[in-house]
């Protein structure tokens, strides 16, 4: 399965709300299921379960719970990704401005505006598309 394809069956077997919750939770820190970890991360989560690749606390669950709401957006998300455009791992960065630019989230203008400096090129590119996105809606 894809990721979208895995995060859509998931929200079928329990709920959109449900596996937005979740997204949410693990980009702001909070504890999480393992087997939604599966979900989100398919085969690769077993490499951070297994405490390898910087583990659960490590960048990887964010970066795909980030990926999750690029699926399955809710506005409820909002304050989520606004504060990953922030977070130390250039991934995260890279992934909440893909999320912002699918999903138009105005809000974060002032974040994306930030982003277009960042010291990664891949964040950049990110977000000049998630600006442009934003500006033409």
């Amino acid at each position: 399965m894809t990721p979208q394809q895995s995060i859509l069956f998931e929200c079928d077997r329990r709920s959109r709300e449900d596996v937005v919750r979740d997204c949410i939770a693990i980009l702001n820190g909070h504890s999480f299921d393992d087997d939604f970890l599966r979900v989100i991360g398919g085969p690769s989560a077993e490499t951070v379960l297994d405490d390898r690749a910087g583990g659960v606390h490590g960048y990887w669950p964010r970066v795909w719970a980030a990926r999750g709401l690029l699926h399955v957006w809710d506005d409820v998300a909002t304050d989520a990704i606004l504060e990953s455009t922030t977070n130390d791992s250039w991934r995260v960065r890279e992934m909440s401005a893909k999320v912002i630019a699918r999903h138009r989230v105005k809000p974060a203008i002032d974040a994306v505006v930030t982003l277009l400096d960042d010291d990664n090129a891949r964040v950049r590119a990110a977000a000049s598309r998630a600006f442009h996105a934003i500006v033409e809606s």
